[in-house]
């Protein structure tokens, strides 16, 4: 059988050789608690702090700014809840087309007496900035805008939106897990209160993440775990050492290759949609191209059912949208947050290109995207 063509970056990446070696040591040779007041838990304490280090230069924060979670659901809990956990009461502005992760924290706190305001975002994906603001009031305690859309891979204009918080002085919490170690990052120049982030993005294994938490806030969030008082008493429970290593080999690598990578990725992208526009009819591209992440690419084919293409591709890994809405066989949120039409929103696809994807890949990939989506509209119009 012939090797699978993955291009389904955007819900997970294979980890790293050079990640996967730097965690090694870490399961046999240096396994103590870093907990611990031994020589040992402490010679791993150390460790960890030049890990806390190495993410805390990739954004621009302090290293006590930042603590190791289980990843970006974790993280995004932990923000939002912990905000208004500490308010008691409030509101907070968020867009239709976040994750779900965002929305259903969101709705948890709404059951709680929380007033949400989820803001439309325009057919482009990106949000009206003038909408955003007039949504902010006297009572909102927190604004949560993902930078990089993880469906239609558009990039919110997170810096203006930061001035917007900064002028009426509300805390900006930020999903960076699509954009984290694909584009710069600076909390400070951004005015970044929160800022969640994902391994399992950047090509480090999953279960290990962290949250950007400023110093100006921190003492305003309560825990969601409670136990030995870990990450400054904000996230107890023994770290994941192995995974926190693994995240900073991968933080290193993703900041060093950042321009030569994306630039890489970008025409990959491009080359893929010239050679699939060659060949079929009909192609819409979802979000807008230029405000986009460069491995990012989610299309409708009209006429052609999006569950049928993806199930008969042949040797190619895509997806419909969000791996974390997958099982629920519900339409995507956030192509109906820009309007697509029914027909539009059945038929799209996410592809999603990363790393290890080669020139040769795409090509054979445009083929066989191609040839599937012109059979299937065959068929249709024979039946």
């Amino acid at each position: 059988m012939n090797k699978n063509i993955f291009l389904d970056y955007q819900s997970t990446t294979p980890t790293d050789p050079q990640v996967f070696m730097a965690m090694l040591p870490y399961f046999t040779d240096k396994f103590s608690n870093p907990a611990s007041s031994n020589p040992s838990g402490i010679e791993m304490n150390a460790e960890i702090e030049e890990c806390r280090s190495v993410l805390a230069r990739a954004i621009n924060c302090q290293p006590n700014e930042i603590l190791f979670t289980s990843g970006a659901t974790e993280s995004i809990n932990t923000a939002i809840k912990g905000i208004f956990e500490f308010a008691n009461s409030g509101h907070v502005v968020t867009l239709k087309s976040e994750h779900s992760a965002v929305l259903n924290a969101c709705r948890h706190l709404e059951k709680k007496g929380v007033a949400v305001t989820y803001l439309d975002v325009e057919e482009n994906g990106l949000v009206n900035l003038q909408k955003l603001s007039e949504a902010i009031t006297a009572n909102t305690k927190l604004v949560a805008v993902m930078q990089v859309n993880n469906e239609i891979g558009v990039i919110q204009p997170i810096e203006e939106i930061g001035k917007i918080c900064l002028q009426k002085n509300v805390p900006l919490f930020v999903d960076a897990a699509q954009s984290f170690g694909k584009m710069e990052i600076d909390v400070g120049k951004l005015n970044i209160s929160m800022l969640a982030v994902s391994g399992h993005k950047v090509y480090a294994p999953k279960g290990v993440g962290a949250l950007y938490v400023s110093k100006k806030i921190k003492d305003k969030i309560v825990p969601l775990l409670h136990g030995g008082g870990q990450e400054e008493g904000l996230r107890s429970g023994t770290l994941n050492v192995p995974g926190i290593v693994g995240l900073a080999k991968a933080t290193q690598i993703a900041i060093e290759q950042m321009q030569t990578e994306q630039s890489r990725i970008l025409s990959l992208r491009n080359l893929l949609l010239k050679l699939i526009q060659e060949k079929v009819s009909d192609v819409v591209v979802n979000g807008d191209l230029q405000n986009r992440i460069a491995g990012n690419l989610n299309l409708s084919f009209r006429n052609v059912s999006g569950d049928v293409l993806v199930n008969r591709l042949e040797n190619v890994v895509v997806s419909r949208g969000s791996a974390c809405n997958s099982s629920k066989n519900q339409g995507s949120h956030v192509l109906k947050a820009i309007g697509l039409p029914d027909e539009l929103a059945d038929s799209a696809i996410r592809i999603s290109i990363g790393r290890f994807t080669t020139e040769e890949e795409i090509i054979q990939a445009a083929k066989i995207i191609s040839s599937t989506v012109n059979t299937i509209r065959k068929i249709s119009i024979i039946a």
